[in-house]
């Protein structure tokens, strides 16, 4: 198992930023998903042996988070979520010095600085004091710092922070290739949900420094008994057809929400088109959304 926590509290003062945490999470990309000051990055803090936990137990790649703290943060690398870059320093420089501090050799080190730099995009601009860089260049730097010491887990900290689009997109797909390619299991925080689906296995969903749902992004993103139909027309007739086929169905502006029970639903939809000399322009299976798991009753673990 990759992270174990045990009923784990942090406790600043009156406020209680991770509460009676106990989750599981084994290899992968798991997504922690949550507000800002839902606890995502006191939790991570906690698993990398830096802040010491209120009560409660954590164990990371089998290690205790109270005794083995150095010897965690040896096997998993940590991209912080605030801006922690020197700027009169090139990212060669900044990424080979974090490789020593890891335990690499000077010559190691500068290896794995080229290599790593070259995957994630910065080899030409890898000499460049980073006072000049983008926010998504310097993004790409913590990133690279964190990959630098071929580490087993990687925590990235709102890694699409401050990004564009596109830069979301970039980032979004380092992090898949890191979790595919290069066999790193993966802890990235987004209180964005739609991108953690993009590229997780797995989603704990923390609220208020609680366990909310733990469960895989498939889970979540589910079909639904419910097919989206869209005609080249007005959908009231298809509609009333349907009802009178005893299938429940919505007009919902030019689309139309039907209830498929089972797969003979999608010939009668198909049917009645025909029928009704209408443009079938698009029938597709609704899936859940991420958004809905805030409005879930309770924690669950799938």
């Amino acid at each position: 198992m990759l992270i174990q926590t045990h009923d784990l509290t942090m406790q600043f003062g009156q406020v209680t930023a991770v509460s009676a945490l106990s989750i599981d999470v084994s290899t992968g990309v798991t997504g922690l998903v949550g507000a800002n000051g839902a606890g995502k990055s006191t939790l991570l803090k906690i698993l990398l042996g830096l802040l010491p936990a209120t009560k409660g137990s954590a164990h990371v790649l089998g290690l205790d988070v109270t005794t083995d703290g150095p010897a965690i943060r040896e096997l998993v690398g940590y991209m912080p979520e605030h801006d922690c870059l020197p700027p009169d320093v090139s990212a060669t420089e900044f990424v080979v010095h974090m490789g020593r501090m890891s335990g690499l050799p000077t010559t190691a080190a500068r290896e794995r600085a080229a290599d790593i730099l070259r995957h994630v995009g910065l080899y030409e601009e890898r000499y460049r004091p980073m006072g000049g860089y983008s926010t998504g260049m310097r993004q790409r730097v913590k990133l690279a710092q964190a990959l630098v010491h071929d580490p087993s887990l990687v925590l990235l900290d709102e890694p699409t922070n401050g990004l564009d689009p596109a830069g979301r997109d970039d980032m979004l797909a380092l992090i898949q290739r890191i979790g595919t390619e290069f066999g790193i299991s993966v802890i990235v925080t987004s209180h964005l949900l739609g991108e953690l689906e993009r590229v997780c296995d797995g989603l704990v969903v923390i609220d208020g420094g609680r366990l909310l749902r733990h469960s895989t992004t498939a889970s979540v993103t589910a079909q639904t008994p419910m097919v989206t139909v869209e005609v080249d027309g007005e959908p009231t007739a298809l509609q009333a057809r349907l009802a009178d086929a005893g299938v429940a169905a919505r007009v919902d502006g030019k689309l139309l929400t039907v209830d498929v029970g089972d797969d003979t639903a999608y010939d009668l939809v198909r049917d009645v088109v025909a029928e009704l000399d209408l443009g079938l322009v698009r029938l597709e299976r609704q899936r859940h959304h991420m958004t809905e798991i805030f409005s879930s009753p309770g924690p669950r673990d799938d």
